[in-house]
């Protein structure tokens, strides 16, 4: 039940600024115990997405308890006091719903989509989960069982995966000393170690209405959610645990250049990167989305200029991109990476790869290619709005990191006011010669698979 962080998620938030705006733009409200809500009305289909989002993630866990925001994520869909065993998703497939969750490091949501009528019982249901997670030292029980689960997922999603397990080491050490440090699924041997009254714990000090955000896209207006709202959540008494203040802190740059390979008979084909320093929308947004613009010429597709130097002319790599994760409250990296054609040796790839970067640093970028970039990210964010959960997504995902409505709003205009000379500027911060990097290589070995 967790989802990749896509470096490119912040394009969802690139709403358009056209006439019609004010027939979807979010109307918000907050409930007297503290729970902030967000109403997106969309009449195209008699649907809604509900989502619940806590303002708690990886970022937040205590030393030692790496891991548990993800498996708390996997026991709320277990057992309350009045709900049984797995019955919380039986109740929603029933009904013709969808629903799952995924947790962040910055944040946990839970969603559930469904046929309109359905929505003041999915509130109900979510509201019965805030309050009355059952939690026991039962082998068979909620959280024992998840625990077990959550170990399993990790094997397989990552202790088998040699991709994964590398860009596991290359986070480890990119974000040192930061809270995103480990990754969010948790050290194996801390999520084996974890205990139900970690589990109470946790649930008592962050699961609560006022450190949620509830977010409703859909067929339904402002009204009608606020009546819901105060009926299902409102009545839920705020614990008074929750602390205003996050784990966040600015990320430090790299201070050395390293390099980490890792080998496995798994792996059918090489991979090149690197990871710099890049910027962060909350923390840097001017430099953030001037960064994005300047690495969709880049790398960002077919017609960026890594691909069709390394990959159309030169027939070096299979592929060949540029992007940066920066949709965290804090900085993440901003990376190039390739993969090589048969035969071609990753040296022989880096250099060609590094000479497409150099030449950018020393010329810049061209007016029309700016403009090429804005309006493909501008259209991406147009083709995102048909998705009604995609929206849902965007408001709260920026809003639990302490974004506002305006910002998002104001995305448009930011993004295609992106210069020629910003955007070099931004990428010239990050790739610079002097900057330090973490470079890493994916290589097959010899041995059984």
């Amino acid at each position: 039940m967790k989802r990749s962080l896509a470096a490119g998620l912040f394009a969802l938030l690139a709403l358009p600024a056209f006439a019609e705006e004010a027939a979807w733009a979010p109307s918000t409200f907050t409930l007297d115990n503290g729970m902030d809500v967000v109403v997106i009305p969309d009449h195209r289909a008699p649907v809604v997405t509900h989502m619940v989002w806590y303002k708690v993630g990886a970022a937040d866990e205590a030393p030692g308890k790496s891991g548990i925001a993800h498996l708390f994520e996997h026991v709320m869909f277990k057992q309350t006091k009045n709900i049984g065993p797995e019955e919380f998703t039986s109740i929603v497939q029933r009904s013709g719903g969808q629903l799952n969750a995924f947790t962040s490091w910055d944040y946990t949501a839970y969603f559930e989509r469904v046929a309109k009528p359905q929505l003041g019982k999915m509130m109900e249901l979510e509201a019965e989960r805030m309050v009355n997670l059952i939690i026991n030292d039962d082998p068979k029980g909620p959280f024992i069982s998840e625990r077990d689960v959550v170990k399993e997922e990790r094997r397989q999603r990552i202790d088998n995966n040699p991709g994964v397990i590398l860009q596991e080491k290359v986070l480890s050490e990119f974000w040192k000393g930061h809270p995103y440090e480990i990754t969010v699924i948790g050290k194996m041997e801390e999520v084996a170690a974890l205990t139900p009254q970690d589990g109470l714990d946790f649930y008592q000090q962050y699961y609560s209405p006022e450190n949620a955000i509830l977010v409703v896209a859909g067929d339904v207006t402002p009204e009608e959610v606020r009546t819901l709202a105060e009926q299902h959540y409102g009545a839920i008494t705020p614990t008074g645990t929750v602390t205003a203040e996050r784990k966040w802190q600015p990320v430090t740059p790299l201070a050395e250049t390293q390099l980490l390979t890792h080998e496995d008979p798994k792996v059918r084909q090489p991979n090149w990167s690197r990871y710099y320093t890049g910027f962060s929308q909350r923390r840097q947004p001017a430099d953030a989305i001037a960064l994005d613009v300047g690495l969709e010429i880049l790398g960002g597709g077919m017609t960026s200029r890594l691909y069709q130097s390394l990959v159309e002319q030169q027939q070096l790599a299979i592929s060949a991109n540029a992007y940066a994760w920066t949709t965290l409250h804090d900085e993440g990296p901003a990376v190039l990476s390739a993969s090589p054609a048969p035969g071609v040796e990753l040296d022989a790839l880096e250099t060609a790869l590094m000479a497409e970067v150099e030449k950018v640093l020393a010329e810049g970028f061209t007016e029309a290619e700016v403009v090429r970039a804005r309006n493909k990210l501008a259209a991406d964010a147009i083709y995102a709005r048909d998705s009604q959960s995609g929206m849902a997504n965007a408001f709260g995902g920026w809003l639990a990191i302490g974004g506002t409505v305006e910002e998002i709003l104001a995305y448009p205009d930011t993004v295609r006011a992106v210069t020629p000379e910003q955007a070099i500027a931004a990428v010239r911060a990050v790739f610079g010669s002097e900057k330090h990097y973490i470079e890493a290589h994916l290589l097959p070995a010899e041995g059984d698979l």
